[in-house]
């Protein structure tokens, strides 16, 4: 019994190390990043070539929305989605200002900066996030008996739940507009918006079928816990990634 307990006692160095390097791996978003682009953007290759970049970070949750605006260019954006457009003016009314361009990058849902310029990025990423503060509500994502279960800790104000299935690379070879003859590389295309419920402030617990993140080719997916501001996109509070994002 006594050889056990100081077996034991030896494997706790070990344990903890581990339990910390676990942590650290994982650790909360400090924000998410949402980049409008088109396959008719000749500006937005060093936007979508930096995106790739940022989704190294574990700390931020990177996302591509592409938005069929440029379409009467040449080319229809084999990606894009006419509720992003309505998302990207959506934000772009809450600031004041009706106009809209690519590539744009929304930062927690409430900064805007060009999305190619890698200073700018950076400094908006740091404004939004208070120098890698956590987002300020505790948001966890697992999957369990065919179900996407999400649990959204207490915190202040109102929001409510989506589901953005995603995928996680892809390669579009173009053939018309402004880019004809190159293939473009994205990163993290959302496929989605699916509304989970909503949340009050109070610890709340969202369920959904596993295929509901299954569309259009989505891979991944991510959860995002966003306040509206008169039925338009305002302040993310929360995010979580799913396995594999």
């Amino acid at each position: 019994m006594r050889d056990r307990l100081r077996s034991w006692l030896r494997l706790l160095p070990f344990a903890s190390v581990l339990v910390a390097g676990t942590a650290a791996a994982s650790p909360e978003p400090h924000a998410v990043l949402e980049l409008f682009v088109s396959q008719g953007c000749s500006a937005c290759r060093p936007a979508n070539e930096l995106m790739t970049e940022l989704n190294r970070d574990p700390g931020l949750v990177v996302l591509s929305l592409p938005v069929n605006y440029w379409d009467y260019l040449g080319w229809k954006d084999t990606l894009a989605d006419p509720r992003f457009t309505e998302r990207q003016k959506g934000y772009a009314h809450a600031r004041s200002n009706r106009q809209v361009y690519t590539p744009e990058m929304i930062v927690n849902g409430a900064r805007s900066s060009l999305g190619s310029a890698r200073e700018k990025v950076t400094k908006t990423i740091e404004q939004a996030s208070a120098g890698r503060i956590p987002l300020p509500v505790p948001v966890d994502v697992r999957e369990e008996d065919g179900m996407i279960v999400v649990e959204v800790g207490a915190g202040a104000g109102e929001a409510t739940a989506w589901l953005l299935p995603v995928l996680r690379n892809g390669e579009v070879p173009i053939h018309r507009g402004e880019n004809a003859g190159r293939t473009e590389t994205y990163v993290n295309v959302v496929r989605g918006l699916h509304r989970l419920g909503s949340w009050s402030g109070a610890a709340a617990r969202f369920t959904t079928p596993l295929d509901t993140a299954r569309v259009q080719g989505a891979d991944a997916y991510a959860v995002v816990l966003q306040q509206d501001r008169d039925g338009r996109p305002g302040p993310i509070l929360g995010a979580a990634k799913g396995p594999g994002l």
